[in-house]
């Protein structure tokens, strides 16, 4: 194609094309928002329901407790007479245990604290007094009472429902109990414990103290939650759900509700990532069900903006290209312009690559050279430290440092420096034309770096360019001396080349102690 004629189309035609993406985008947004709006209904429709279900069974709780403690007020009434005669406390204690499953055990205990009667009687405390202050609690309160969890006499962890028996004088004479042990089964297993289903939801219960008095993992009964923003929530006495990371660092959908009589919280929570897990199910099933067409339509895009794009893509490649002048002209031949944009572009590039390759390449030249006097500079020397490590011949390092400099500036101001070091640069260029490498490292050190010498050798040829140099009349200075320090390498050396440099520089410093205007060699 002939990049100088042009193209109907352009880049504003070929934007309808990319329409296409568009559709992509639509979609993506859809799905996004269809997932994004999905999971939040999810979410919340969880967390009510487990809000209602923890409040229904808050409910049931509440009413079970309230006919267990009229069943032990009615006990109560009836041994207010009977504390004295151990058989009739013993025929009470029984019937409550075995009236129903309510509690794992009965005891009757007195005034003093003293266990009068307990049932079943395989428990072998009778007699026992109680001394341990949660064990206390019954009888020092002296009113209806649901326990904070204790240890018992007879070492089981339960939970006590306690009637305070008065006589009719009002006399405290002591209290009935029944018991339910957290450890085994007990009516909050059979009530609300048996609720874990195969989606992850469970159902547990704290007292106001946030101890843990039912739970699935039964090692956990007794566990003392700390963080958990439900459980703070429901031990004091407020009802509601919410999305709960709970002491095990785990996102649940959390609904809590309290037990009033008790002081007890019921909390329903599934996990976070079960409850998503049908969501994602769902939302993968739309993927596999759009995966043709979106190929196909994935395709098509692809194929066009390749098509579209391929004449800049090969433009920007040249830009790799530029230092290597024989590459870069072969990508441009392989540019295939088909559009008014990329013809305008290809053009445009050609007339510039030679221009711009040409002024990079200049740039890096100059960036490794003295711009005064157009030797090498430091950076090029350490440029090329690594590759001059590898040389498979020896190598003379020569410092040379013009002696007094200073007082030349000093006395004929630093224009007349700058031309003793331009003449200096001369004077070395011309004394070693081809094999030596000269540098300019700063003010007014250089540094030449002579191949296949030997030391013996660089020191005569170093001693030459010296007595030169002290010959030379300099453009309104006059005569002036340098100072020489030379270090030998080769393969064999024990030290490398940066240590080698440092050597010649040691050895300048040797030649300027010295009382300058000589060479030194190390």
């Amino acid at each position: 194609m002939n990049i100088t004629s042009k193209s109907h189309l352009n880049l504003q035609k070929l934007i309808l094309l990319l329409c296409v993406l568009g559709v992509a985008i639509t979609f993506v947004n859809l799905f996004y928002s269809t997932y994004h709006v999905q999971k939040e209904l999810l979410i919340n429709q969880t967390i009510e329901s487990n809000r209602v279900y923890a409040k229904k069974m808050s409910d049931i709780a509440d009413s079970f407790l309230a006919d267990t403690l009229k069943q032990l007020e009615y006990s109560s009434l009836i041994l207010k007479d009977k504390m004295a005669t151990d058989s009739d406390l013993m025929v009470e204690v029984k019937r409550v245990k075995e009236q129903s499953d309510l509690f794992n055990s009965v005891v009757v205990v007195s005034a003093d604290g003293v266990i009068a009667a307990i049932a079943p009687e395989t428990i072998s405390i009778k007699g026992v007094k109680l001394s341990q202050e949660r064990e206390l609690q019954s009888l020092n309160a002296r009113v209806p009472l649901i326990t904070d969890p204790f240890i018992s006499p007879a070492g089981n962890y339960l939970i006590s429902i306690s009637l305070p028996i008065f006589d009719d004088q009002q006399h405290y004479l002591g209290y009935i109990a029944g018991n339910i042990y957290l450890e085994k089964m007990n009516f909050l297993t059979g009530l609300l414990g048996d609720h874990a289903y195969r989606d992850g939801s469970y159902l547990y219960i704290v007292d106001k103290n946030r101890t843990l008095i039912s739970h699935p993992e039964k090692a956990r009964i007794g566990e003392v939650i700390e963080n958990n923003a439900a459980i703070n929530l429901v031990s004091q006495g407020i009802s509601g759900g919410r999305l709960v990371t709970n002491s095990q660092n785990i996102e649940m959908l959390t609904g809590y509700a309290p037990v009033n009589l008790s002081g007890w919280g019921v909390i329903v929570q599934r996990p976070k990532v079960r409850t998503l897990e049908s969501l994602n199910q769902q939302m993968w099933n739309v993927v596999l069900t759009s995966l043709p067409i979106g190929i196909a339509t994935l395709a098509s895009i692809w194929f066009a903006a390749t098509y579209i794009a391929k004449p800049l893509w090969q433009l920007s490649r040249l830009v790799n290209h530029f230092e290597d002048k024989e590459d870069a002209a072969l990508e441009l031949k392989k540019i295939s312009p088909w559009y008014f944009e990329a013809q305008q572009l290809t053009a445009t590039f050609i007339r510039t690559f030679s221009l711009m390759s040409d002024t990079i390449m200049q740039l890096h030249s100059d960036s490794l050279t003295d711009p005064m006097t157009q030797l090498f500079n430091r950076r090029r020397l350490e440029k090329e430290l690594a590759s001059i490590a590898l040389a498979p011949y020896p190598l003379s390092f020569v410092f040379l440092d013009i002696d007094f400099f200073k007082k030349v500036n000093d006395r004929y101001g630093h224009d007349a420096g700058d031309q003793v070091l331009i003449e200096i640069a001369e004077l070395m260029k011309a004394y070693w034309p081809d094999e030596a490498s000269i540098y300019r490292l700063g003010g007014e050190e250089f540094l030449i770096i002579l191949p296949h010498r030997s030391l013996v050798d660089s020191q005569d040829s170093a001693e030459r360019l010296r007595r030169t140099i002290a010959t030379h009349r300099f453009t309104q200075v006059g005569y002036l001396t340098v100072s020489m320090g030379i270090s030998f390498w080769q393969e064999q050396s024990e030290n490398s080349i940066e240590e080698t440099i440092k050597r010649a520089d040691i050895a300048l410093y040797q030649a300027k102690k010295n009382g300058r205007n000589r060479v030194e060699a190390i």
